[in-house]
């Protein structure tokens, strides 16, 4: 996800669009993207398309809205999308299953509708005990509403929770609102903000459990929810 509230489940389509030579940078095509976005979500089936069915979707749709569309290989930059992400999958799956083992996960995403049907395809949804998608709901962040009804559902206070996000915008301010901590997942280089800054940082989710680790409340040995 990138800062804003429009879904960027498949933010890694723009790197794959600049790596085969697209004709438009990144401040041109970030609002073509965002359309194509906004019909993803309108198209008709697409609550039951898995990852590589919605990656498909959407480079079909970026093709008939990109000046250099027409020249795009769909098959091909839907296989290398999916690659890179089975790959950052991959990466994160046992770091995923590790926190699993010690603190009570969920999802809170901008999605389509699919989520679930995303997540049991990577085989990751028995590692979420409330997954929440803004398309099912209704509500999208960076609206707390999201927030305030996975929070209900883990039958948690906003104060023994955390929000973990890559997204200044949408998941750490509306989570820092109710009262969340939060950790921010950013490149080495971009600085904090000087108001409300997250409770902490890191750079891969590999830092994560240290972060927890940390911060654990002694007294308290109960799993903390923890939210992505």
């Amino acid at each position: 996800m990138q800062e804003g509230s429009q879904p960027r489940h498949l933010v890694g389509l723009e790197h794959v669009y600049a790596r085969g030579g697209g004709r438009l940078d990144f401040g041109a095509f970030d609002p073509v993207f965002g359309l194509s976005d906004r019909r993803l979500e309108g198209l008709p089936g697409i609550r039951g398309l898995g990852l590589r069915g919605m990656i498909e979707a959407q480079v079909a749709i970026l093709r008939t809205l990109l000046p250099d569309g027409p020249a795009m290989d769909v098959n091909d930059i839907t296989e290398e999308v999916h690659g890179d992400a089975l790959r950052v999958v991959a990466r994160n799956r046992g770091i995923l299953s590790g926190l699993r083992g010690r603190y009570r996960l969920a999802v809170v995403s901008n999605f389509t509708g699919n989520l679930a049907v995303c997540l049991h395809e990577l085989a990751l949804a028995d590692l979420f005990e409330v997954v929440t998608d803004s398309a099912v709901l209704g509500a999208a962040k960076p609206d707390t509403r999201p927030f305030t009804e996975t929070l209900a559902a883990l039958d948690v206070p906003a104060g023994r929770a955390w929000m973990v996000g890559d997204n200044l915008q949408a998941d750490i301010r509306p989570a820092q609102l109710l009262g969340m901590r939060t950790v921010w997942l950013v490149p080495t280089g971009r600085q904090d903000p000087v108001e409300s800054p997250p409770t902490a940082r890191i750079e891969s989710l590999a830092q994560l459990p240290g972060i927890l680790e940390s911060a654990a409340d002694p007294v308290r040995t109960e799993r903390q929810p923890c939210t992505a």
